[in-house]
C-alpha cells in the first residue's frame, strides 16, 4: 500500500507525454534570452523534434533598462510531429522583469506555465513599466499557473563562494531560468555544459558559475512542491540524414560558398552592416579559407560597386542588405543591368518607410525589387520560404547569375534570418554544379554577342589579350559594346534586357499547387509565410473545402502555368505582410480578382488568423 510519502513523491514526479509545446523566453535586452532560447534550442534539435523558432530583438539598441522598449524575446515551438512556425499561443512564459511580462503575457494560453522573476517586481520595476499595481498580488494573473520565483537571490545562493561579484553572479540568472525549462521538458544539460566551457575556455570561472546556475535550476523545480508535473515530447520521426540547426541568414551564406564552389570560382561578398543582413557578412567572414572574400565596405554604395567591380574580375559578386540599403543601391544595380554582369543582392527585408522597424519583420520590398530603378531595368527575383530553403534559393540565385550574366534579387526577410530550424545537410550529388566558362578566345570576340539560348553576353576577364571592351553606364551599341545613343538601338537593347529575363522561364519549373489542384479557394504566397499557411491550410482542408496553396519561390518571371492556374478555383487569397504588393502584380498581369490579407505589425502571421480569414472568405 502506497503511504503518503509516496504518493506525494509520485505526484512530485509525474510526467505528461505532450505533441509540442510553446515556450517563450522574454526580458530585458541584457538579460540574455536569446543566448538561452538558443542554447534550448540546440538541446532540443539535438534530442529529435522538429522545430521552428522565433528571436524577437528590441528595436533601440540601448533602450533603458527594465523599459517597455528594451524587452528582448525568443519563442521556440518543438515538437514529435511536423513544425511549420514558432507557434500562435504560448504554453510556458518566462519573464524576467514585469516589462517583460506586460509585453508577453497576452499570448500566453489560459492555465498556461508562468515564471516570473519575483526579484525585480519592485515599485521601481513596476514603474518602468508604466503598471500602477504588481499583477503578482492584484490576481491579474489568476488565469495562468504563476510561479514566483526569487531568480536572483536564488542564483546568488547558488554561486556563494565563487569570488564573482554581484554584477556577475546576476548575469547568470538566465541560466537558471534554463536549467528549470530543462528539467520542465526532461532535456539533457550536457550539450551547454560544452558550450559554456568551450565559451567560456579563458574564463573558466565563468563557465563554472553558469554550470552551477543551470544546476540550481534544475534542482529548484525537482525540490520544491510547487512543480509537479514535467513534460516529455518525444523525437520526431524525422527522414533519416545528419541534421543541424540553421538560421536563414546561416543558410544564404553556406549557399553562396557552395554555389561558388559548384561554378569553379571565388566568392566575393562587398556589404555595409545593416539590420537584419549582418549576420550574412559576419557568417561569410570566417570561410576565408574556402575562396572567400568580404569587405566591409564604407557604405552601401560603395559596397554593391565593389561587389560589381568584383563581378568584372570573374568572381561570384555579392551584396547583402535591408529596405533602406537597397534603395541606395538602386543607381548601381542598373549599372549591373546595364553592363549585364553577374550579381546577388540580397535583401533581408524589415518594415520601413526609412529606418522604420529594424529589428521587426516585413515583406516590404517587393515592389522595390521588381521596379525600384529608374528606366526599364528588369531583375530576377525569388524569394525563400523557410530558413532551411535560404540555402538553395542562395545556390538557385547564383546559378541564374552566372548562366544569363544579370543580376539577381533575394528577398528573405528578419522572420526567415533569425529564424531556426533542423536542416538536412544534402549530399554534395543532390547540388547542382555550374561550372563558367569564360571568353578567351579574341577571334571574333564582340562583348555583347548573345548567347541564343539564354541571351547572355560573353564573360571576359579585364586582361585576356585582344578582349579589351568597354564598360559603363552609358547606353551600348548591339554586339559591339560601344557608346550609342541611336533611338532604335536603344529600344532594341532595351527589348533584349527584358527578353532576357523572361528567357529565364526556361528554367522556372511549372507552379503545382499543395492541397487541391482546383476547387474553392486557391492561396497564393510568397517568402515567410509559408509556415503559417501549410498549418491553416491542413485545418481548413481537413473541414471538407477544397483549397490549394502556391508558394512561389521565382517572382520574376513568375511561372509560365501559374496564369491558367489561377482561373482553376473559384477565389484566389493572397496572404503579404504588406499593403497588398503581389496581389497587385497578378491582378494587373493575369486580371483576376485576387483579394489581399494583409498584415503590417512587424510580426508574422499566426496560423489563426489565417484559419479565421479562410473561413471568412469562404463563406
Amino acid at each position: 500500500m502506497a503511504t503518503i510519502t509516496d504518493t506525494v513523491l509520485t505526484k512530485r514526479n509525474q510526467r505528461q507525454v505532450l505533441d509540442r509545446a510553446v515556450v517563450r523566453f522574454a526580458g530585458d535586452s541584457g538579460d540574455g534570452m536569446q543566448i538561452t532560447g538558443n542554447q534550448f534550442t540546440s538541446t532540443t534539435a539535438l534530442f529529435g523534434n522538429d522545430l521552428a523558432t522565433f528571436p524577437d530583438y528590441p528595436a533601440e539598441i540601448r533602450a533603458p533598462a527594465g523599459t517597455l522598449p528594451g524587452v528582448s524575446g525568443f519563442q521556440i515551438q518543438f515538437s514529435s510531429s511536423d513544425v511549420f512556425t514558432p507557434g500562435d499561443s504560448v504554453d510556458v512564459l518566462i519573464a524576467m522583469n514585469p516589462a517583460a511580462l506586460k509585453m508577453n503575457v497576452k499570448d500566453l494560453r489560459t492555465n498556461g506555465v508562468l515564471i516570473v522573476n519575483s526579484d525585480s517586481f519592485a515599485t521601481g520595476d513596476l514603474n518602468k513599466a508604466h503598471m500602477t499595481s504588481n499583477p503578482l498580488e492584484d490576481h491579474s494573473l489568476d488565469g495562468y499557473r504563476l510561479f514566483p520565483v526569487p531568480l536572483e537571490k536564488l542564483t546568488h545562493a547558488a554561486l556563494d563562494g565563487l569570488g564573482l561579484d554581484a554584477r556577475s553572479m546576476n548575469r547568470c540568472k538566465n541560466f537558471f531560468a534554463l536549467g528549470m525549462c530543462y528539467w520542465l521538458y526532461n532535456r539533457p544539460m550536457d550539450h551547454t555544459y560544452a558550450w559554456l566551457d568551450d565559451k567560456f575556455k579563458n574564463k573558466p570561472l565563468l563557465a563554472e558559475a553558469n554550470k552551477l546556475a543551470m544546476k540550481a535550476g534544475y534542482s529548484y523545480c525537482e525540490a520544491t512542491e510547487a512543480f509537479q508535473v514535467s513534460y516529455e515530447i518525444p523525437p520526431a520521426k524525422l527522414a533519416p540524414g545528419v541534421y543541424r540547426n540553421l538560421s536563414g541568414n546561416q543558410a544564404l551564406a553556406i549557399g553562396f560558398v557552395v554555389a561558388a564552389h559548384q561554378a569553379g570560382i571565388p566568392l566575393f561578398l562587398g556589404s555595409y552592416p545593416i539590420t537584419p543582413a549582418s549576420d550574412i557578412l559576419h557568417e561569410l567572414s570566417g570561410y576565408k579559407n574556402f575562396g572567400v572574400l568580404t569587405f566591409q565596405a564604407e557604405d552601401e554604395i560603395a559596397a554593391v560597386t565593389s561587389a560589381i567591380g568584383a563581378a568584372y574580375t570573374g568572381a561570384l559578386a555579392l551584396t547583402t542588405t535591408s529596405g533602406p540599403g537597397m534603395a541606395l543601391k538602386t543607381e548601381a544595380m542598373g549599372l549591373a543591368v546595364c553592363v549585364e554582369l553577374p550579381l546577388v543582392i540580397c535583401d533581408i527585408q524589415r518594415g520601413g518607410p526609412s529606418t522604420g522597424l529594424p529589428t521587426k519583420t516585413e515583406q516590404a520590398d517587393l515592389l522595390q525589387a521588381m521596379y525600384g530603378r529608374n528606366s526599364e531595368a528588369p531583375i530576377p527575383v525569388l524569394a525563400p520560404s523557410t530558413p532551411g530553403d535560404c540555402f538553395w534559393v542562395a545556390v538557385e540565385a547564383s546559378r541564374i547569375a552566372l548562366k544569363y550574366m544579370v543580376p539577381v534579387i533575394i528577398l528573405s526577410d528578419g522572420y526567415l534570418a533569425n529564424g531556426a530550424e533542423p536542416w538536412r545537410i544534402p549530399n554534395v550529388d543532390q547540388i547542382p554544379t555550374f561550372p563558367v566558362h569564360f571568353e578567351t578566345n579574341p577571334q571574333g570576340f564582340l562583348p555583347y554577342k548573345r548567347n541564343p539560348e539564354t541571351l547572355a553576353r560573353p564573360w571576359a576577364i579585364p586582361g585576356t589579350p585582344g578582349l579589351e571592351h568597354r564598360v559603363g553606364g552609358l547606353e551600348k551599341q548591339d554586339v559591339t559594346g560601344n557608346v550609342n545613343y541611336e533611338p532604335l538601338n536603344h529600344e532594341k537593347m532595351v527589348r533584349i534586357r527584358a527578353a532576357k529575363i523572361e528567357a529565364i522561364t526556361q528554367d522556372v519549373p511549372d507552379a503545382v499547387p499543395a492541397g487541391d489542384p482546383d476547387g474553392d479557394l486557391l492561396i497564393v504566397a510568397w517568402g515567410s509565410t509559408y509556415g503559417a499557411i501549410t498549418a491553416a491550410l491542413k485545418t481548413a482542408r481537413d473541414k471538407g473545402s477544397r483549397i490549394g496553396h502556391v508558394h512561389l519561390r521565382y517572382l520574376n518571371p513568375l511561372p509560365r502555368n501559374l496564369g491558367e492556374l489561377l482561373r482553376r478555383y473559384r477565389k484566389v487569397l493572397v496572404p503579404e505582410m504588406n499593403m497588398g504588393q503581389l496581389s497587385m502584380i497578378l491582378r494587373a498581369k493575369y486580371l483576376i480578382d485576387a483579394e489581399g490579407y494583409n498584415k503590417i505589425q512587424g510580426q508574422p502571421f499566426k496560423v489563426s488568423e489565417l484559419e479565421a480569414k479562410i473561413a471568412e472568405v469562404l463563406e
